[in-house]
């Protein structure tokens, strides 16, 4: 069939099963001493190809898809997400990145904050002064509950009609669940939870970083032949800059037709004992040095007398000892806050390069070469049950 990723010449076959043992789909299986193609299950790896002593299976060439036309974008958005009207803190830590990108891109570029909801048309003067050359306000009751269907559709009606070469978006629960639905609309790629960003000067790729692999290593992607270039960015990875109120800018409302919403909000509750570690200014953080799940009541113990909350490593998580909305690495949140406790936490990268960037870290490990103790303000040597019960009984003595 024309269709398929290879071809198989049955009079060249000679029924050698070289093919069969060398896929690793198991999409090749034999019919008497003729190799046979399971189409939906071959990748187009091409083992076969290369197994095959006879040269009875090619590759079929597939011309390469067109990209956009690449001329025809232009600007860098950030999507400035709202929740109950109340701009989140993502969407000025990325515009005060877009400010450096927009300076690497060059060449007129502009710096853009898209604003969808329902009476948040005031929001526009706040994002300019945080950066926005203009805020694209899209302020209907349409758009009063977050829906991803509604969303999805009135960002890509936008996208669609005004072409910006990158697009940024906060990688919260709202931005991973409808971002991904406008890349598909818009035919165009998306690299998730980015932790740095960057523009060549020469070919105006942004380079996207991302952890992969369990975090063990950082993989940088681009987008070279499809518009726009879209990311998701971590909360608190970015730093937000000081608002200006003098910058100006230009506030344009967008009337859209909104597709009907798919599902229907009937009532909206709020978890107050849900934790926001993300937005945590204390965190008394515990690691495998903890030793056993009962041995966190000493974190909760000390956070609730600083005001903080806990936070953990992923060991802590996958001992099953903490909820995974307490964990602080690639693989958990990213966390900025002025104070981080670690305490029993060796400091592996994954972990480090979700906190590293808090404003004072207080280190409290057995380990004096624990890697923990390199990005430390303040170190501790020391056994954490004995450290950590004196700090707590001085503290209660101090209260």
């Amino acid at each position: 069939m024309s269709d398929t990723p290879i071809i198989i010449d049955p009079v060249a076959c000679k029924g050698c099963k070289k093919c069969v043992t060398a896929c690793p789909f198991d999409a090749l299986y034999m019919e008497g001493k003729l190799a046979v193609l399971k189409a939906a299950e071959c990748r187009a790896c091409n083992a076969c190809v290369k197994a095959c002593p006879f040269k009875a299976i090619k590759a079929v060439e597939k011309e390469a898809p067109k990209g956009a036309d690449l001329k025809a974008f232009k600007d860098i958005w950030v999507f400035a997400e709202q929740r109950h009207g109340k701009v989140q803190d993502v969407a000025y830590e990325l515009l005060s990145t877009g400010l450096r990108l927009k300076k690497e891109r060059g060449g007129g570029c502009q710096l853009a904050a898209v604003l969808l909801g329902h009476g948040v048309t005031e929001s526009a003067q706040r994002l300019i002064a945080a950066g926005a050359d203009k805020v694209y306000v899209v302020d209907q009751p349409g758009l009063a509950e977050y829906e991803a269907d509604v969303y999805t559709d009135a960002l890509h009606q936008l996208v669609a009609k005004h072409k910006p070469e990158v697009i940024l978006a906060g990688a919260t629960a709202i931005g991973r669940a409808f971002f991904a639905k406008v890349a598909v609309r818009a035919r165009t790629g998306l690299t998730a939870d980015c932790t740095a960003l960057s523009i060549d000067k020469e070919t105006y790729l942004l380079h996207q970083t991302r952890p992969a692999f369990g975090g063990n290593i950082m993989a940088t992607i681009m987008t070279p032949n499809h518009r726009p270039q879209m990311a998701t960015v971590r909360p608190k990875v970015f730093k937000m800059a000081a608002p200006d109120p003098k910058r100006t800018g230009d506030t344009l409302v967008e009337a859209l037709t909104l597709v009907a919403a798919n599902t229907k909000i009937a009532r909206t509750e709020h978890d107050l004992s849900a934790v926001n570690i993300a937005e945590a200014e204390i965190i008394v953080a515990g690691g495998r040095g903890l030793k056993k799940a009962e041995n966190m009541a000493l974190l909760e113990r000390l956070a609730g007398l600083i005001g903080g909350v806990v936070g953990c490593s992923r060991a802590c998580v996958d001992a099953g000892w903490i909820t995974a909305a307490h964990q602080v690495g690639q693989t958990g949140k990213t966390v900025c806050p002025k104070v981080y406790i670690a305490i029993g936490i060796s400091g592996a990268i994954q972990h480090l390069e979700g906190m590293r960037s808090s404003d004072t870290i207080i280190a409290i490990n057995s380990d004096p070469n624990a890697p923990i103790f390199g990005v430390a303000d303040l170190g501790i040597v020391g056994d954490l049950f004995e450290v950590v019960p004196k700090l707590i009984e001085a503290l209660e003595a101090g209260k």
